[in-house]
């Protein structure tokens, strides 16, 4: 008997220590998949940033050339405020100390002469603060090595011109201030990827995300046209807070260093941007209005709120009390919500669901304003007073001297009816919509679900629980933000930027399992997903050769020039020297119409027959008489007899060119006109 127990014992133990191995061995093995799986994660995620980097940069030189150019011809690439921005940078740089500079920008009399203004207060200037203390230490380390960070020519310009010198590499100043911003942007595709599996809860989510970016990347941003804008250096701040937000929606409980988290994102957003506050506050409305449906409970609100409010006042701090953070409708909307939150207690004894969310709309809306006036009055700041009046002409026929300024920029006007167009070529507007769908179906289900479960237990559905939270609360909040999006978008051509990101985040949501597993297994979905994965990069793989390709212009002009233009720029060109050919002749007769007397629309015409993008005209030829009746205008006098009183076409496109031609380039010589 006793010998049977020791046997059964000992059956048993070994039961035990075989169970324990087999529990080792799939801890071990989960541990290893894990680890593969988050080592993939982050190659795919550093390859996406690594070549968005180097997506922004080629496109830029393409465009700009900026390799070829003079430092001062650098410089002058940099037009209207990005130029005025960059010009901080340059007087930190240049200056004999960092504390000189910071003091030159901090007590400028040059910029609004004869007023002392602080700039860093009034422009955000953070950035290039930040940017100047890293050339500079940059700069310090490698001469301290003794290594050169730079390699400069000598340019002869010729004509009784100086010579000039053109520099390349992170030695140059201008060089290290773009190639920082185009870094941060690779950064910003990094940290996109990883938001987009993280949504997703997928691999091939955060794929679908960036490659709908790439793919729609005129649409996205325009960093690789213009670097030094403020939304450069704003927006990818503006996506990891995002991020932090989605994450906090998630999070079962969320404790109060998630609020730090969000304030420090919030801070690197707004410090750079002064309309960072908009976004920001569509963000605010759009997490409340999922706290109103009962998605999340006031503790999430109150988590994430304090965060924007600490990121608020500390960049309200750091940019010197900035009056237009003061009075922005953002700081009204915090301070409402916080009142709305104060208030739950009393506004949930109303009762009827639908009644409080009425009031609780009515007070968020009436609140933000209210207190923006209410504050504006009170200290007698109309710094934005021009955002209102902007707002104004979208919705009525009000206009003024400055809403003008800003309305007759495209940038400003209302979105262009191409864009709509261009994302549903590369199904990124398809795609949203699908993802959309089963967003609403599936929450609609799921409370459908609730509402039974209530009803059958009998139970309150309204209680003032500071943790209630329902699932999927982060995928409303999203379709809140889009929505908050693509009225910006609409209305401001220029906040386009916001809105369609966002459409290529919503794309991972395809890959979802928990959104489409009723598709089928995950063989099938994934399958299917590549299929629309090839439908996006149908159109996608245009688009991104387009703008990876140098613009292939064509161009008409005198014979002897066409030449060189051929010679030097390998641009195509209409017609060339070689006159001996019947079909070249008559091609450059029509070119030659730009010396005619003909109407300037019938020279258009030939132009535009021979696809033409720019004419060059020369003066000389228009006035050059080496002998009589050997002028351009009066060679034509012979075969054109009905036109040779008027004036010759040349003069007056010298004069204007509007409205068939814009003139883009004109020197001592030529006059470069683009064809309308």
């Amino acid at each position: 008997m006793a010998a049977k127990k020791r046997k059964g014992f000992a059956a048993s133990d070994q039961n035990h220590k075989s169970s324990r191995l087999e529990s080792k061995k799939v801890r071990k093995s989960s541990t290893a998949n894990d680890l593969v799986y988050y080592i993939a994660v982050f190659t795919i995620a550093i390859t996406a940033g690594v070549l968005h980097r180097n997506h922004v940069s080629k496109m830029f030189e393409n465009d700009k050339h900026f390799s070829h150019l003079s430092t001062l011809e650098r410089e002058l690439s940099f037009r209207t405020e990005m130029g005025l921005y960059y010009s901080y940078y340059k007087t930190m740089v240049d200056s004999p100390t960092l504390k000189d500079g910071l003091m030159d920008i901090m007590m400028d009399n040059v910029t609004e002469y004869p007023q002392v203004i602080n700039t860093l207060k009034r422009f955000n200037l953070y950035p290039e603060i930040l940017l100047a203390v890293g050339y500079r230490s940059y700069e310090a380390v490698n001469a301290f090595f003794q290594r050169e960070t730079k390699q400069c020519w000598r340019v002869n310009r010729g004509e009784g011109l100086s010579p000039v010198d053109s520099c390349e590499g992170l030695g140059e100043p201008s060089y290290f201030y773009v190639e920082s911003v185009f870094a941060l942007h690779g950064i910003m595709m990094f940290v996109f990827f990883l938001f987009g599996v993280y949504f997703s809860d997928s691999i091939f989510g955060g794929i679908l995300a960036v490659t709908a970016f790439f793919c729609n990347h005129g649409e996205c941003t325009r960093v690789h046209w213009t670097p030094p804008l403020r939304e450069s250096f704003a927006f990818p701040f503006f996506i990891m807070e995002m991020f932090i937000v989605t994450h906090v929606l998630r999070t079962n409980r969320p404790m109060w260093r998630h609020s730090l988290i969000v304030a420090i994102a919030a801070t690197l957003f707004m410090i750079p941007w002064q309309f960072a506050q908009f976004a920001l506050m569509t963000q605010t409305m759009s997490v409340f209005a999922t706290y109103m449906l009962n998605f999340i409970g006031s503790r999430k609100l109150k988590v994430i709120v304090f965060g924007q409010l600490l990121g608020w006042l500390i960049s309200w701090t750091l940019l010197f009390m900035n009056e237009m953070l003061l009075t922005s409708f953002y700081f009204s909307c915090l301070i409402t919500v916080l009142v709305i939150m104060f208030l739950e207690p009393l506004l949930v004894k109303l009762r009827l669901r639908i009644l409080i969310m009425f009031t609780q709309g009515c007070l968020l809306l009436t609140g933000t304003v209210g207190f923006k006036i209410l504050i504006g009055k009170v200290l007698k700041i109309a710094d934005d007073a021009h955002i209102g009046d902007l707002l104004l002409t979208k919705f009525t026929n009000f206009k003024n001297f400055h809403t003008m300024l800003y309305t007759c920029a495209v940038e400003f006007d209302f979105m262009e009816a191409e864009t709509p167009i261009r994302v549903l070529k590369t199904l990124l507007a398809p795609g949203v919509l699908v993802s959309v769908l089963a967003i609403i179906i599936l929450v609609v289900y799921q409370e459908w679900l609730s509402w039974k479960r209530k009803k059958s237990a009998k139970g309150k559905s309204d209680d003032i629980r500071e943790d209630k939270s329902k699932p999927y609360a982060e995928l409303v909040y999203h379709i809140f933000q889009l929505l908050a999006f693509t009225a910006m978008a609409v209305l401001i051509m220029r906040l386009k930027l916001f809105w369609t990101p966002h459409l290529c985040l919503m794309t991972s949501l395809l890959a979802y399992r928990q959104l489409f597993g009723w598709v089928g297994n995950k063989e099938r979905h994934f399958a299917l997903l590549a299929l629309y994965l090839a439908g996006t990069m149908y159109q996608g793989y245009k688009n991104i050769s387009h703008q990876l390709s140098i613009v292939d212009a064509v161009f008409a002009g005198a014979m002897p020039t066409m030449a060189t233009v051929k010679l030097c720029t390998k641009r195509p060109i209409v017609n060339h020297p070689h006159y001996e050919d019947v079909g070249l002749r008559e091609r450059t007769m029509k070119v030659y119409s730009m010396y005619s007397r003909k109407p300037v629309k019938d020279v258009k015409k030939n132009l535009v027959d021979l696809h033409v993008d720019y004419a060059i005209l020369e003066g000389s030829w228009c006035r050059k008489r080496p002998r009589e009746g050997c002028a351009m205008p009066e060679i034509w006098d012979l075969s054109d007899k009905v036109n040779q009183n008027k004036k010759p076409v040349c003069l007056t496109l010298n004069e204007n060119a509007e409205p068939y031609f814009k003139t883009v380039y004109r020197n001592e010589v030529y006059t470069v006109l683009k064809v309308q």
